[in-house]
């Protein structure tokens, strides 16, 4: 008799709430941990082609480190389709006008590059400031 793989139904995927504040802590090593939550890595019935991941909803984004001399030398480009209008802006910059867009893009980098990543990348939910909509939820504090 052969053992049978289990894979998980959509019913059977327990989804949880997670709250993480984002002072004092270095952005690529946030983002990987959110990612992973988000991905369901840490689960029994973690199954790679499988949205078994949680919701993270990250608060003072705006107090979020970077190391070293990044924010003046990691750029991030934008192209708008036309000749030469590729635009670009330092982190540091990103920072202060976008600080909830530098991380969505920090974890977006860490999911797949395909439909699942792009739907889990909609559990992500963060915020500029202390306070988030999401008290309904009560989303439990997770360690970074």
């Amino acid at each position: 008799m052969r053992t049978r793989t289990f894979i998980p139904k959509e019913e059977d995927i327990e989804r949880r709430w997670w709250l993480v504040d984002a002072e004092g802590k270095v952005l690529g090593r946030l983002a990987t941990r959110i990612a992973q939550v988000v991905r369901g890595k840490e689960k029994p019935y973690f199954t790679p082609h499988l949205d078994a991941g949680d919701f993270v909803v990250v608060v003072n984004a705006e107090k979020v480190r970077v190391t070293g001399n990044k924010p003046r030398d990691k750029i991030y480009y934008r192209h708008s389709g036309y000749v030469g209008h590729l635009k670009e802006a330092p982190l540091g910059r990103m920072l202060a006008r976008k600080p909830e867009w530098v991380i969505l893009h920090a974890v977006r980098g860490m999911l797949p590059k395909n439909r699942l990543g792009r739907r889990l990348l909609k559990k992500v939910k963060v915020y500029r400031g202390p306070s988030h909509p999401h008290a309904a939820q009560s989303p439990q504090p997770l360690e970074v």
